[in-house]
Parts: structure tokens; sequence; C-alpha cells
């Protein structure tokens, strides 16, 4: 199971990079091997400020429909474009090209708060 140590990981299996005060979230390659095959991915939250664990999306795969949830508080800024025509890439690329949305952050310091590489191991395995 590939999981970055430069990341930071929530509870609910997003993960998080954090780039001069911007952030890029997706979720993990655990989370995506749970949900299976993904088919669609509906982002409508552009533009909008959301606070830390609200809904930013949900994720419908073969098995079954999620939300996904804002690891920090911010604005969205920008919405992965080929989530629309190749969902499945978060699939294949969870990490790089399956990347979700990019958020400003609010409140940077609560990147701190959030579950290292090891922590989020730890909560998978238990």
């Amino acid at each position: 199971m590939n999981i970055p140590d430069e990341l930071r990981y929530t509870k609910d299996h997003e993960w998080i990079r954090s780039e001069n005060g911007e952030a890029i979230v997706g979720i993990t390659e655990f989370a995506q091997g749970e949900l299976g095959d993904i088919v669609f991915i509906e982002i409508e939250t552009r533009g909008e400020t959301l606070e830390k664990d609200e809904v930013f999306g949900t994720i419908e795969a073969v098995k079954t429909v999620s939300d996904m949830f804002m690891p920090v508080s911010g604005e969205i800024t920008e919405v992965n474009p080929k989530l629309e025509d190749t969902p499945d890439i978060v699939n294949k690329d969870p990490y790089g090209e399956g990347w979700m949305v990019k958020i400003k952050m609010s409140d940077p310091s609560q990147f701190d708060g959030l579950l290292t590489a090891e922590q989020y191991k730890d909560l998978i395995d238990s």
C-alpha cells in the first residue's frame, strides 16, 4: 500500500499536500481500493469557502457513493478538470493525476493537526 510520507491524511481517507498556503486534496490509495471502480465524481463547490470536515463533493463507484470531506478549512479554487471525462484516473493514480481539488487554506495550522503517514498507516491497519 502506497502512503507517501510527505502528505497528511484524514480519518475519512483524504490526503492533502500543502504548497505555500495552497493545498491539493485527493483520496488515498486505500480509499479508492475500498470503493472499487470509480465511475463518477461530483464536485460543485468551486469558489466556495468550506469549513474543515464539511462535504465538498461525492464520489460514485460501482459499489457505493461516498462523500468527500474537507481536510482543512478554505476556499476551493480549482477542481481537477480530468475528473469529468476520466473519473477512473483516481483508481490509476490517486496521489498524482487523480487529485480532486485545490484549496486556499483559511488556517494553514490545521494542516499540522492531520494524520502523518505513520498515523494513517496505523489507522487502516487496525
